[in-house]
């Protein structure tokens, strides 16, 4: 996940950029993977897709985020790998959970606990074989409400409809325009100040994959073999969001609840793979 100001040449910080996690700086450019790295992401990517297929069954009322990082923790060095988000920039879990008005970045905690009717957005990464894979889902908890129950179904919609645009001589606006247009038709703001990225050998490469119409961004044309993470997050009220004081929890400014789902994904010679694709683990 990109911070959207810390992608814009500027002359001073911006609040954004003073709070907000920083991303990787990648010097190497957009990478094209060879056989042999795709290979290994899938195996990367197939580890993301089944420790969250997993959280997707398991998370119910009266557990805390904190049993949810220590599962997928644990899932994860059992299947072969690292975690890629603990210790990144000085995060302290494996996991981000993000509990309803909570928009990205949420740090586990023994004392939150999830309740019946919360939408807990799950992002994670796997670092298997030097390359990372890359995915989130949001999880209903128990019986949800029929307005946060559509939130987090169109913003899978949105994720879906960015993923159909991605084929060699596409471009990310194609993926943002599609993405924002779904947005927008039912009556959502698409949040702006995070953006999906490049992903392989780092968490977060080029480029910066934005899910709304832009000039202020490059408009990469895409090519077999790059990688992709896709993250659009819708919120329900208000685009805008805030920086909690862990330095870390975004959260809508209005309270109001957000949704969010992500795929590592890979450009093909004729279209796209979803490499976290959970129906296939």
């Amino acid at each position: 996940m990109n911070v959207f100001a810390d992608l814009l040449p500027k002359s001073k910080p911006s609040q954004s950029a003073a709070s907000g996690p920083r991303i990787q700086k990648n010097r190497r450019g957009i990478e094209i993977k060879s056989k042999r790295e795709i290979e290994i992401m899938r195996q990367a990517s197939a580890i993301v897709a089944t420790v969250l297929k997993e959280i997707m069954e398991m998370a119910e009322p009266g557990m805390t985020t904190a049993d949810l990082d220590h599962y997928a923790e644990k899932r994860i060095r059992q299947l072969g790998a690292t975690p890629s988000f603990k210790g990144y920039h000085g995060f302290p879990a494996s996991i981000c959970a993000s509990i309803n008005n909570e928009v990205v970045h949420g740090i586990p905690n023994a004392k939150k606990v999830i309740h019946n009717g919360d939408l807990v957005k799950v992002d994670t990464g796997a670092f298997f074989n030097g390359f990372h894979g890359d995915s989130c889902v949001t999880v209903r908890i128990g019986q949800v409400s029929p307005e946060a129950d559509r939130l987090a179904r169109v913003a899978e919609e949105a994720l879906f409809a960015g993923i159909h645009q991605v084929k060699p001589g596409g471009t990310l606006l194609d993926i943002a325009g599609a993405i924002e247009d779904v947005v927008k038709a039912n009556g959502y703001s698409v949040v702006e100040d995070f953006t999906g990225h490049g992903v392989g050998r780092n968490l977060h490469e080029e480029p910066a994959v934005f899910n709304f119409r832009t000039r202020e961004l490059p408009n990469v044309r895409l090519r077999s073999g790059m990688t992709l993470a896709i993250e659009p997050i819708l919120n329900a009220g208000s685009k805008k969001t805030k920086i909690l004081s862990d330095k870390w929890t975004a959260v809508t400014t209005d309270r109001s609840w957000s949704a969010q789902w992500e795929h590592t994904v890979l450009v093909t010679d004729d279209g796209f793979e979803i490499l976290t694709d959970r129906t296939k683990v």
